[in-house]
């Protein structure tokens, strides 16, 4: 058996301990192992005739350090360093272990072709293989020949493609059938890779910038600040101070700005800090007796300093202290500062009145949440940034409903195209009500036949009675669809009830009038938004 292989593992005595840069690898027999979450770890002990548990745990760690290369770091970690080894081999085939079904998942669904690279790499030819959950034992599909896994293109989400060479060749579990609860299982998942984004910044994101910035009543003015900033730095606002909830384009903002200092004045040096990092560099700098040092790294290394929450500073009157002098010698200089929070300058508690004082010599700007248009502006710049075709009544939907942030927006954006993708269907309001838990805007309890009347009335500035007439004018016709619309839709009357308050009309008149409106929303944007302004008033 072991002449299969392109190399021989170095038998070691079991009663030596077996090394891997000096650090003894703990053995961990896999009943002492309890299968939680991502902190449980795993080592393998179990190994088929004629390959001792050190060669193994010799392939095990080889294949991880491929994979460590492969793999993009913070997944690495979550999906493979302590949750998935190599546990035995039979047959010309591989089995590796996980502690959980999720993982297992994750793996199969999206990281097969990386592992069955590295199991190429590592020994030589192909190998095909299989994952266990701790305690299952699954036997390995033999592989007669040396031709690659992967021998054709298969369609599905567990699939890819056949390349030139196995560097370029992916595998793929031809045997599964993905069930309505794996592609489902598949969704979650990859929406919370998605989400697992740092929400804290440590590098400028080249990717936001002015041009990209949807800009609405609610923002307009930081970023015309931003902008002229960043057109003039040290100049017009040599302090300036953006405040806003969480979400609602601080980062974005910040990050144009820095863009566009970088673009038209690359010989000016920018520091961008978030308010905990900043305290972090002071604490170590006492700790390692350097403070002058990190006072002098601040004011002599940046012409334009932003720092992100700085309300992370509060209850630090050391830090503060510090933040104070390095305030007052870039200020004197003419240099940048730029600052953000959750709150002006005068609410933060917890923050000494001097610093109070330095933050609020300048320009002042908050961001409010944005305006229902703005919304729905975001929404349809990040559906063409992200490639995702989200019709515009399920546009206005998520818009009206979701009312806190711009994050919470393309977060609701991201889990429909992730769902479209991976269940293969298109995105209607119905499914976006059930993927999102949105609920309708309104309380129908609350709501009747003359409300929604009224409404209509009000936004068209016509009487109730008229609408309720026998005209036929276009403005009229009009209103009446809608009315007969909403009445539809909010109260689930029946035809012959709508038919019977709109003027004693025939219930095919109705369904004419719903069916009008629902095609006309659908098609043209301004009806939507019309009928949809209508509803938020009600």
């Amino acid at each position: 058996m072991e002449n299969n292989f392109p190399f021989h593992f170095l038998k070691i005595n079991s009663e030596t301990p077996v090394t891997n840069d000096s650090k003894p690898i703990k053995n961990i027999a896999l009943d002492e192992v309890k299968p939680s979450l991502i902190e449980t770890k795993i080592t393998p002990k179990t190994a088929p005739t004629g390959f001792s548990r050190e060669e193994i745990q010799g392939l095990d760690q080889a294949i991880h350090s491929l994979l460590e290369e492969t793999v993009e770091a913070q997944k690495y970690q979550t999906y493979f360093s302590d949750n998935f080894h190599l546990s035995r081999m039979e047959n010309d085939g591989l089995i590796f272990t996980v502690t959980t079904s999720f993982i297992k998942k994750i793996i199969e669904g999206n990281y097969s072709h990386q592992v069955a690279k590295a199991i190429k790499m590592t020994l030589g030819k192909d190998y095909s293989f299989a994952i266990d959950l701790l305690g299952d034992v699954t036997p390995v599909k033999t592989t007669t020949t040396a031709q690659p896994v992967v021998i054709k293109d298969v369609e599905g989400p567990y699939s890819v493609k056949k390349g030139s060479s196995v560097r370029e060749t992916s595998f793929s579990i031809n045997d599964l059938m993905p069930t309505k609860n794996d592609l489902i299982d598949q969704y979650q998942a990859k929406v919370i890779e998605e989400l697992q984004v740092e929400r804290k910044y440590k590098k400028i994101d080249p990717d936001k910038v002015f041009e990209n910035f949807v800009v609405g009543s609610s923002n307009n003015l930081a970023f015309a600040s931003c902008e002229a900033v960043a057109n003039n730095p040290g100049k017009d606002y040599p302090s300036l101070y953006l405040h806003s909830a969480s979400g609602l384009g601080k980062t974005h903002l910040l990050c144009a700005l820095a863009n566009r200092i970088r673009e038209t004045k690359p010989h000016l040096k920018i520091g961008l800090i978030t308010g905990n990092e900043f305290v972090d560099d002071f604490v170590k700098s006492v700790q390692n007796r350097k403070v002058s040092e990190f006072q002098n790294r601040y004011t002599n290394e940046f012409d334009v300093l932003i720092i992100d929450d700085i309300h992370e500073l509060k209850n630090k009157n050391e830090t503060q202290n510090a933040f104070f002098n390095i305030f007052n010698e870039l200020h004197n200089k003419g240099k940048q500062l730029i600052f953000t929070s959750d709150k002006a300058p005068k609410d933060i508690n917890g923050i000494e009145e001097r610093v109070k004082t330095r933050l609020g010599w300048g320009l002042i700007v908050d961001i409010q949440q944005p305006d229902l248009e703005t919304r729905i502006a975001i929404l349809k710049r990040k559906a063409i940034e992200k490639d995702i075709y989200v019709p515009d009544d399920v546009v206005n939907l998520i818009a009206s409903a979701v009312k806190s942030n711009v994050r919470e927006l393309e977060s609701s954006l991201i889990r429909l195209g992730l769902y479209s993708s991976v269940c293969k269907v298109d995105i209607d309001v119905e499914i976006a009500k059930s993927q999102l838990n949105l609920n309708d805007t309104y309380s129908a309890d609350s709501i009747t036949f003359d409300s929604i009347i009224k409404s209509v009335a009000n936004y068209y500035k016509l009487s109730i009675s008229d609408i309720r007439s026998k005209v036929r004018t276009k403005d009229l016709a009009t209103a009446r669809h809608i009315a007969m619309y909403l009445s539809h839709k909010i109260l689930k009357a029946t035809l012959v009830e709508i038919g019977d308050f709109y003027g004693k009309r025939d219930h095919t008149s109705v369904m004419h009038a719903v069916n009008k409106i629902e095609q006309q929303i659908r098609v043209d944007q301004k009806w939507a938004q019309t009928v949809l302004e209508i509803e938020n008033s009600l």
